[in-house]
C-alpha cells in the first residue's frame, strides 16, 4: 500500500517530537543528576579544584563538558562555573576552556533549534522573553547588534543563544557572535576567580565589585535597547 504525503508528513513530526522528548528527558536528568551537584561543587572553589585534580579523567575535558551542559540546560547559572575555572586553571586557561566549552555548546543549541524549532525554545524561556528580542530578527543592523549586546556583561546570554538560532544568520557568523561575545564576562569571572585561588582576597573583591556594577549597567542597558527598538518596530 503507497503510503501518501500526509501521511509521511505526520511520521516526521510525529518522531521529531518524539525526538525533542528524549532531548529534554536526557537534559532533565543531565541537569539534575549532574547539573545541580556541578553548581554546588563551584560554589565551593577549592573543592571544585581538588575533584578535577583527582579525577582520573582529563580535567580540562571535564571542566568544557561542565561548560557545555550549562549552555544547553540554560536554566544552570554559568558564573560559578567561570569562577571555578578560573580558580582552578588560573586566568588564562580558565578563559580559554571557557570559550572553547562555550563554543560547542552554542554550536549544539543553535543547530538543535534549528532542527526542532520555537517549540525547543519554549521549553526553557517563555514566549514573553522572546518578544523582548523579537526586533534582532529582522532589524537591518542585526549582526553588529548581537555582538554589542553579547558583549555586554549582564546580559541574558543563554537566552540570546537559543533565539538566534530562530534567525537565518550564517552559522559563523553566529558563532563568532556566540563565542567572542561571551569574553568579557567570562574574563572577569575568570580573573576573580584566579585571585582567590592564589589568595589575592582584596583583589578579587575589587574584581567582583566592579563586574557586579558593570552587568547591572549592562543589564540596564541592554532593557533599554530592548525598549527602544521594540517600541521603534
Amino acid at each position: 500500500m503507497e503510503t501518501t504525503p500526509h501521511a509521511n508528513e505526520s511520521k516526521r513530526k510525529a518522531l521529531a517530537i518524539l525526538a525533542l522528548l528524549v532531548f529534554l528527558a536526557v537534559i532533565g536528568f543531565l541537569g539534575w543528576r549532574i547539573g545541580i551537584p556541578m553548581v554546588q561543587l563551584a560554589s565551593d572553589p577549592e573543592v571544585f579544584r581538588q575533584k578535577i585534580q583527582d579525577s582520573s579523567l582529563n580535567g580540562q575535558l571535564i571542566f568544557i563538558g561542565m561548560v557545555v551542559l550549562q549552555i544547553l540546560a540554560a536554566i544552570i547559572p554559568g558564573e560559578p562555573l567561570e569562577i571555578a575555572g578560573g580558580y582552578a586553571f588560573g586566568a588564562i586557561e580558565g578563559t580559554i576552556l571557557c570559550l572553547l566549552g562555550g563554543m560547542i555548546g552554542s554550536f549544539l543549541v543553535i543547530m538543535l533549534v534549528r532542527r526542532f524549532g520555537i517549540r525547543l525554545v519554549h521549553v526553557f524561556y517563555p514566549p514573553e522573553k522572546l518578544e523582548s528580542v523579537r526586533f534582532l530578527k529582522s532589524s537591518p543592523k542585526r549582526t553588529v547588534l548581537f555582538l554589542l549586546i553579547f558583549m555586554i556583561p549582564g546580559t541574558p546570554k543563554d537566552l540570546l543563544c537559543y533565539f538566534v538560532g530562530l534567525t537565518d544568520m550564517k552559522l559563523p557568523v553566529l558563532m563568532v557572535i556566540c563565542t567572542l561575545g561571551r569574553l568579557p564576562a567570562i574574563v572577569s569571572s575568570t580573573i576573580g576567580g584566579n585571585a582567590l585561588g592564589t589568595e589575592q582576597y582584596i583583589f578579587a573583591a575589587i574584581v567582583f565589585g566592579v563586574t557586579f556594577l558593570i552587568s547591572m549597567s549592562g543589564l540596564i542597558l541592554y532593557n533599554a535597547i530592548c525598549k527602544k527598538h521594540n517600541e521603534s518596530a
